[in-house]
């Protein structure tokens, strides 16, 4: 469209894609539940929320694990201080960590495998820093607030796998909303609410760095609200496949989903409005990447480019479609903190 603006990068490419119509698929056949333990203090329907079943790539049996269940089977306990929250997060045995109130931290602290972290009610809230998935695995984060974070409001980096996001809401970080890099892998971003940001989401740490990232990053991206964030929705080098379904993207300044440095993305039946370039293979000084649309709707929108063709992520998991044209009523209402 001539009165959309000019995406400020170099060596943006297009090319035909290898796309196919997209039937419905099947429900997800799912992972052995984890039973649920007793709540100590809090919330009994955060503590259920807690051990629901994680889906897409964190849903996967892959490296040991037969999908990511965090902190189920320890103990549950409820914090109220940065202090508390910090020291349960840095233990070595499985706990569900709920979050009660607002914690104020700094930099990026440390989660260690087989944690839960689960806001209680709909106020809970981590401002000021935020957390590092460094080396670990099998962590959930759900129903938290992640308000004015001094570097990454999340950070999943150095092999990190098994990781679930979901039901959050992010603003006004420093630098990225949630990075997924350095060899990461089996992650999920579900249900989550980004607004009042510019980049938001990156996935692959460097155009240098594909010795450790080719053949990892997996990521799965599906009903979350792009709310007025700028970029990287997300920006992609390397991984394959990177799943992309069922998200509302509202009035992205630059762009919404970039594909670089041959990573292979799919990006289907999602809802594009007021996006001057909703899909981009090749961004700045990155090359391009592989990059497959179907099935999404575009309201005001510029041209999506495509490359290539990209592995099927149901080749690894099944999973439902909603209808896109129904995505900008679904997704708003149910997605962010406080919606579980």
């Amino acid at each position: 469209m001539s009165n959309l603006p000019s995406l400020p990068r170099r060596g943006l490419l297009a090319g035909a894609a290898a796309t196919a119509a997209a039937a419905a698929l099947p429900a997800a056949a799912g992972h052995a539940r984890a039973a649920a333990p007793a709540p100590v203090r809090g919330s009994r329907a955060a503590a259920a929320a807690s051990v629901q079943d994680a889906d897409g790539f964190a849903g996967v049996p892959a490296l040991g694990l037969s999908g990511t269940t965090g902190g189920a089977g320890g103990p549950v306990v409820t914090v109220t201080d940065a202090e508390t929250f910090l020291d349960y997060c840095d233990r070595d045995a499985p706990y569900v960590i709920q979050v009660s109130g607002t914690l104020r931290i700094s930099s990026k602290q440390g989660v260690r495998s087989n944690k839960t972290i689960v806001g209680l009610g709909t106020d809970a809230e981590i401002t000021g820093g935020g957390l590092d998935v460094y080396r670990r695995q099998n962590v959930i984060i759900r129903n938290l607030r992640f308000t004015d974070a001094d570097d990454d409001s999340i950070s999943i980096q150095q092999s990190s796998h098994h990781i679930w996001i979901d039901h959050c809401t992010f603003s006004a970080g420093a630098d990225g909303l949630i990075d997924i890099v350095r060899g990461a892998d089996y992650v999920t971003v579900s249900w989550n609410h980004f607004h009042d940001h510019s980049k938001t989401m990156l996935i692959g740490h460097s155009d240098a760095n594909g010795g450790q990232d080719r053949g990892r990053l997996r990521v799965t991206f599906h009903h979350n609200f792009f709310d007025g964030t700028a970029q990287r929705h997300p920006r992609v080098r390397f991984g394959e496949p990177v799943h992309v379904y069922n998200n509302h993207y509202r009035n992205n300044t630059l762009y919404g989903v970039a594909s670089t440095e041959d990573a292979g993305v799919l990006v289907e039946g999602n809802h594009f409005e007021n996006v001057a370039h909703p899909i981009c293979s090749g961004y700045d000084d990155s090359g391009p990447g592989r990059v497959v649309e179907r099935n999404n709707v575009y309201v005001n929108c510029g041209k999506p480019e495509t490359l290539g063709t990209v592995i099927e992520p149901r080749t690894f998991y099944t999973y439902v479609l909603d209808a896109p044209a129904d995505l900008p009523a679904i997704v708003p209402a149910g997605a962010g903190a406080g919606r579980i």
